[in-house]
């Protein structure tokens, strides 16, 4: 899935660790600053389930999600664990799903071991489905944030999102 939104290119990155201005020394992590990783089946059932825990997680952790950045990055779970299952799930019999947040961002991942790198298609009306990598690009456009695949080093390969924590930068 290339992100054509994304504007220069870069893939957002944790910042630099924050120091404290007078002191040089670093800032202790904000409390919900971490990175969370889950492996699943690559069955049907996986995909609700990883929707239930990334927004547990969400929850538990007190991370800073605008609810309509929330909504959307529910709804790319569901669709990134859904494409892992339906075209992965040959070649792979597990899947990945990371959370990383830092101090204003989350990047979400999900990770398969099939090398095939998919593309977000154009539109088309006739068909009923093959949408969903085009709603995560805008959903992710929408909220300011990119989105790539990038292969990983078993041959497989990992879809990621980076939103911001805070307003869109639109």
């Amino acid at each position: 899935m290339d992100d054509h939104g994304r504007p220069d290119g870069a893939v957002p990155r944790p910042e630099e660790p924050r120091t404290r201005p007078d002191e040089g020394k670093p800032v202790d992590p904000l409390p919900y600053e971490g990175v969370w990783r889950f492996t699943a089946p690559s069955v049907e059932a996986s995909v609700p389930q990883a929707r239930h825990a990334v927004r547990d997680l969400l929850a538990r952790q007190g991370i800073p999600v605008p609810a309509d950045v929330a909504e959307g990055l529910l709804l790319i779970v569901s669709e990134l664990v859904t494409n892992a299952v339906r075209h992965a799930a040959v070649l792979s019999p597990t899947l990945g799903v990371e959370v990383a947040v830092g101090s204003g961002w989350l990047r979400l991942s999900v990770e398969d071991n099939h090398p095939y790198r998919p593309t977000a298609l154009e539109t088309d009306h006739a068909r009923t489905g093959g949408r969903g990598l085009l709603l995560v690009r805008e959903i992710t456009r929408e909220a300011g944030g990119a989105c790539d695949v990038a292969h990983t080093a078993t041959g497989g390969k990992v879809v990621w999102v980076a939103l911001p924590l805070g307003p869109a930068a639109r």
